[in-house]
């Protein structure tokens, strides 16, 4: 028995319902799965006005490739390819002997010598000195120096960025924001870590999740972009417009930018995935690394990757994360305090900017997948992602 009560996931489906009713989202793919029972509700459209949404509809997942990557170095550091706290240099020697801004609003000239090289463990936990300022553009110097090399902030653009050599080179020319090791910073890390997991492997990125985590794993619809064959089962993709509320396109489902294969396939947020497929990726972690047929990670990788590698003073950095009731642990947010009743310590996953969230909690052996198709507007979320966790625990009936 799943513990999950009948009625209760009637509750959990009409709220969800009443968000495409309102017209908050298009449509979504929700999903919870618990002691071996999983239920999927597909609700709305996969366009405005287009075909009705399906169980196993292609959503763009952003950040919520994340973790997947995360699972790549951790491959490589249980084979040894990988040490945690070896310098990166000789694999990203783009990136040795970094110079580091005197303070944030200095100017990017104003730079002193990096303390320390930077190490695998400073990329795996997001600590290496360079990420998403969470401020206006221009209210920092550095912000301009930035956005002159196209490495701007924003939600993902696959058909944008140069190839992964000429990217980490990029990065490589701007000054560090804070000392390796010293500060938590979102976002760059992944993209950084996904180029060092294919220079490391000697395979690209795609090659290398594909053949080590999406195959064994049968993630057959997850991948860098979404071949012909499946655009029928690709979603829009939207955003609203700040002036009136509208929605607007931000990628369509043909002749968008996942039709192709990327020059650069971001490591942070660029993987597109299903709700069936995901599962398979949130259960083999909550299974301590194993999947039906074998082993993709160590019970011990596993659980290094799901605790909070943060300490209090790396913290200080806020603006994407709620520190207060979650940490940082390999690509992904970890559950630390429980103040509501979707916040189990112990539980981990992230969301995806452009409308995803995936939450895997030990405790309670539950998986949560909320696939929609519109973006945020704040790193709070939207209501519908919050009604989603909310709904899905108070089904819990054991």
């Amino acid at each position: 028995m799943s513990g999950l009560s009948k009625p209760r996931l009637d509750r959990w489906r009409a709220a969800l319902a009443g968000h495409v009713d309102r017209g908050s989202v298009p449509g979504l793919v929700a999903l919870l799965s618990r002691h071996g029972e999983t239920h999927v509700e597909a609700m709305g459209g996969q366009a405005v006005g287009g075909a009705p949404m399906a169980r196993d509809t292609i959503f763009r997942i952003s950040s919520m490739s994340k973790p997947v990557t995360a699972v790549a170095a951790m491959i490589l550091l249980e084979e040894c390819v990988l040490r945690l706290d070896d310098p990166v240099d000789d694999l990203l020697p783009e990136l040795a002997d970094p110079r580091v801004l005197r303070s944030l609003d200095s100017p990017t000239e104003d730079t002193v010598p990096a303390e320390q090289p930077i190490t695998v463990r400073h990329i795996m936990a997001s600590t290496f000195g360079q990420g998403l300022i969470m401020a206006p553009p221009g209210t920092y110097p550095i912000q301009d120096e930035i956005a002159r090399v196209s490495l701007a902030p924003g939600p993902p653009t696959p058909a944008s960025p140069p190839d992964p050599d000429e990217w980490i080179r990029r990065i490589g020319r701007l000054p560090l924001l804070t000392q390796p090791g010293r500060t938590w910073w979102y976002d760059t890390s992944y993209d950084v870590l996904g180029v060092l997991v294919a220079r490391a492997s000697g395979q690209p990125l795609d090659a290398f999740l594909r053949e080590r985590i999406f195959a064994p794993l049968g993630m057959v619809d997850t991948g860098f972009h979404v071949p012909e064959t499946k655009t029928h089962r690709f979603a829009t993709a939207y955003t609203r417009t700040p002036e009136s509320d509208d929605l607007a396109v931000y990628d369509p489902a043909e002749n968008g930018q996942w039709n192709a294969p990327p020059a650069f396939p971001s490591g942070g947020g660029g993987l597109v995935s299903t709700a069936d497929d995901y599962l398979a990726f949130g259960r083999m972690l909550l299974d301590n690394g194993r999947y039906p047929g074998g082993r993709i990670l160590s019970r011990l990788s596993v659980r290094t990757m799901t605790t909070d590698q943060l300490t209090p003073g790396q913290k200080s950095n806020r603006g994407v994360v709620d520190f207060d009731t979650f940490g940082w642990g390999f690509g992904l947010a970890v559950v630390t305090r429980r103040d509501a009743v979707d916040k189990t310590p112990g539980a981990f996953g992230w969301d995806g900017g452009l409308g995803t969230t995936a939450r895997m909690d030990p405790a309670e052996d539950l998986t949560g997948i909320l696939l929609t198709q519109q973006a945020w507007t704040s790193p709070a979320g939207p209501p519908v992602r919050a009604d989603f966790l909310t709904s899905a625990y108070q089904a819990i009936d054991d």
